[in-house]
């Protein structure tokens, strides 16, 4: 993916997640900004066939919405899928050109996701999160010295909502991703 590429990455990202029913999940993406907003459709626990099935809907939506659709997973199941580009630490490109955002949680793995050319990085957890009880978050000043290191737009992850904007800005972030911040809205 060129700088170009980058530039036009979405800022507000819904992450899939198999706590959230199919009909909450598919409302949200409905509720999406139009052509500003993307989906990273993970749904890992769940049956190939029904993650399919579910990850086309979902696309669906996505393509009537022009909302970027991610596929956790590698670049050759993206592609295969038909998604905009995927998800993960697979640096390994697929045949045509895709987007590619990577997990990152610490320095390590930051450097690895530079490394790798990832055209964003979800930085997380910001906050303490629902899918996470009782796991260590980031807070700002560990949030802001990795983001500030970063060559690639950093999403914030983990309990953030709309409401966070301002102060996301203040520490680095070019964007934000939720679950429940997006779901239950």
């Amino acid at each position: 993916m060129t700088c170009r590429h980058r530039k036009n990455m979405p800022m507000i990202w819904l992450m899939t997640d198999e706590r959230i029913g199919e009909a909450a999940l598919l409302a949200a993406v409905v509720r999406l900004p139009r052509g500003r907003a993307g989906i990273i459709f993970r749904h890992y626990r769940t049956a190939p066939g029904a993650r399919r099935a579910l990850f086309d809907a979902v696309r669906a939506i996505a393509r009537r919405r022009r909302l970027t659709l991610l596929l956790a997973g590698t670049a050759r199941q993206a592609a295969a899928w038909a998604a905009d580009g995927w998800h993960g630490r697979d640096v390994r490109r697929a045949g045509r050109p895709m987007r590619h955002s990577a997990p990152v949680h610490d320095a390590r793995e930051m450097a690895a996701a530079q490394r790798g050319r990832a055209d964003m990085v979800l930085l997380s957890p910001l906050f303490p999160t629902r899918s996470h009880p009782g796991g260590a978050s980031l807070g700002r000043v560990r949030f802001a010295k990795l983001a500030r290191g970063a060559d690639m737009p950093v999403i914030a992850l983990g309990g953030v909502k709309r409401k966070h904007g301002r102060m996301l800005r203040t520490i680095g972030a070019a964007g934000w991703a939720a679950i429940d911040g997006l779901v239950s809205e």
